[in-house]
């Protein structure tokens, strides 16, 4: 007897469009097959077009490389404290460490789920008084999620502290009309697989200013100096985007906001679907904010109820995932100092993340939204 094997509704797959390949293809065709091209050069003006704020942007292989990049040219090394969002995925702090500096991890509010102002400055005031002045600020746009940034540059204004943006997760937001991406003094962008437009793998670091963007390709090249030969007076890195990879994400930009509309209307989709059911609750957008809901996220009553929904889905072969499990919980940062207020630990007891991609059919999120109303009604 045959078994009916259900179709496969993964968290959050690529979602190519019509170009994409085509602009591959020309890579080919021309052999520019280098980190190198005119893909790259069409990808980054498209993305500066987009943001706006007299951004610069340079395309490299991940997001966690512009993360190591951007903390390098802010002055962070061997050493030195860095505050950073403790809510969010271990891609954020790592690059920290690389560098040979210490994390000081802060939890979250409430209301975005990202840094706690209040948190912010107590660190802050208490590294201070030992006589350790963080060198920057990491500050997350959780799940698409813009943070409180005139809260948080307020506080890094007064401290003449730097902020690296880790947009990540957050292009098509925007915060009062700006696009995430421009309001730190570097911002990162991640193209990954699951993101909102992919190019399989990569990543791209956004600075302020053109000279910032020649130091970050330089560095990102392997720091090769203009010489004939291979010299290098700086430790350098192969961090720069293929012309090929460039190519999808040309054409991925072409479709991004329509991505961003198909992810809102999922979850709205499931706001009107779900709400009503008792113990649910989803992350509502404040004032001036516009998240691209790159991921929709529920909290349920209790970790107990979330497993057994997430198991639910699990055996019905679509893919769900708990929230992210903050940093300070984290066996690789146990020893880590941390300003915690409770909140990131009951939104990973509580919280998941629903299948949102932006190719999902009607049928698709009545098949999900069915099973969730069937646990926990």
């Amino acid at each position: 007897m045959e078994t009916t094997v259900l179709k496969k509704i993964w968290l959050s797959p690529p979602h190519m469009g019509e170009n994409e390949e085509a602009y591959v293809k020309e890579a080919f065709d021309s052999n520019w097959i280098a980190p190198l091209g005119p893909n790259v050069q069409y990808f980054e003006s498209a993305i500066e077009n987009f943001i706006g704020n007299d951004v610069h942007v340079a395309c490299l292989s991940s997001g966690t490389a512009a993360i190591h990049l951007g903390l390098q040219l802010l002055g962070v090394g061997h050493g030195d404290e860095v505050i950073c969002q403790s809510f969010t995925f271990a891609a954020t702090v790592n690059p920290i460490t690389y560098l040979g500096a210490s994390p000081i991890l802060i939890d979250s509010e409430r209301e975005t789920w990202n840094l706690s102002p209040s948190l912010v400055e107590k660190a802050i005031k208490e590294r201070l008084a030992v006589g350790k002045k963080p060198k920057a600020i990491v500050a997350v746009h959780l799940y698409g999620m813009p943070y409180q940034i005139e809260e948080i540059h307020s506080i890094a204004r007064k401290y003449e502290i730097p902020v690296l943006e880790d947009s990540a997760e957050a292009l098509g937001s925007s915060y009062k009309g700006i696009r995430c991406g421009g309001f730190g003094d570097i911002g990162v962008l991640s193209f990954n697989g699951n993101k909102i437009i992919t190019t399989s793998g990569g990543g791209a670091i956004l600075c302020r200013y053109q000279s910032t963007k020649e130091k970050a390709v330089f560095l990102a090249t392997q720091a090769r100096d203009n010489a004939p030969h291979y010299q290098h007076s700086h430790i350098g890195y192969n961090y720069r985007m293929s012309n090929v990879l460039a190519g999808i994400g040309r054409g991925q930009m072409e479709v991004l906001e329509e991505r961003v509309n198909a992810r809102r209307s999922n979850f709205q989709y499931y706001k009107e679907q779900l709400s009503s059911i008792s113990g649910i609750s989803f992350l509502e957008e404040p004032d001036g904010i516009y998240s691209n809901r790159w991921l929709t996220c529920v909290l349920t009553p209790s970790f107990k109820i979330r497993e057994t929904l997430r198991q639910a889905l699990e055996n019905e072969n679509i893919e769900s995932r708990p929230l992210w499990k903050p940093m300070h919980l984290q066996p690789v940062f146990d020893k880590t100092i941390a300003y915690v207020n409770g909140v990131s630990e009951e939104l990973f007891q509580k919280g998941l993340c629903l299948p949102s991609g932006s190719s999902l059919q009607e049928d698709d999120l009545e098949r999900i939204c069915n099973i969730v109303k069937s646990v926990l009604k």
